[in-house]
């Protein structure tokens, strides 16, 4: 593990984004890692951008706020690269020498004019995973998008384990006090509802957790 690893996540409103920033840094910390998470987004609002911040490491962690220079960048929504529906231009802006990106994609995007060849000038390592079809078909819902996201990431980096994950997914929503916003709260309530009681969402979500650890894939930019 580097000294500090730097994660921006961009995704839509809804997508839980901000939920999977705090379970990640939660998990890091169960692990005895020092983590900070950020939020940010404009406009409280379904499918509006949202981005939020994670730093990880093995010492004290004193930088907060936005990560310019992430070494790893998740796009929760193609339409972040796409439609440019996104705070960062372009996508991977920032993004270190050998940098992970993980993409939430069933089929090809195509990049605009020229990003393939910068992303390939900073020898970066662009993965996809079918978040939200695995969210669907093993969660059930795709409100486990964010799940099947952090499952793939866990895949390629193996920054925490399955029984750390696992204990800050039940902290979350086994009446934890993190809320960053009411929406988020909200979003909470509205997976919480779709099982019926939190053992099952718990159970649930890890298996999306798991499959998405097995069907990450490396994406082809040459």
């Amino acid at each position: 593990m580097r000294n500090v690893t730097n994660i921006r996540m961009s995704g839509l409103g809804g997508q839980g984004v901000v939920t999977a920033a705090h379970i990640l840094g939660s998990a890091a910390t169960t692990q005895g890692f020092e983590s900070t998470v950020n939020p940010f987004f404009g406009a409280e609002k379904r499918l509006a951008p949202a981005e939020s911040y994670v730093r990880i490491s093995d010492k004290c962690i004193y930088e907060r706020g936005e990560i310019l220079s992430p070494n790893i960048i998740m796009i929760f929504h193609p339409h972040v690269i796409t439609m440019g529906k996104c705070y960062t231009m372009p996508f991977f802006d920032g993004l270190q020498e050998k940098g992970i990106i993980l993409i939430n994609m069933d089929e090809m995007i195509e990049f605009k004019q020229g990003e393939k060849e910068q992303l390939q000038q900073l020898e970066a390592e662009v993965y996809c995973v079918s978040a939200t079809e695995i969210a669907s078909k093993v969660g059930g819902t795709e409100l486990s998008t964010n799940m099947a996201m952090l499952g793939g990431l866990l895949g390629i980096t193996g920054l925490v384990d399955d029984q750390n994950f696992e204990k800050a997914l039940i902290e979350r929503f086994s009446g934890g006090k993190f809320v960053a916003s009411a929406t988020t709260a909200a979003l909470d309530d509205a997976v919480k509802g779709k099982y019926n009681r939190t053992a099952q969402l718990i159970e649930k979500n890890m298996e999306v957790v798991k499959a998405a650890f097995k069907s990450v894939r490396k994406y082809k930019l040459s």
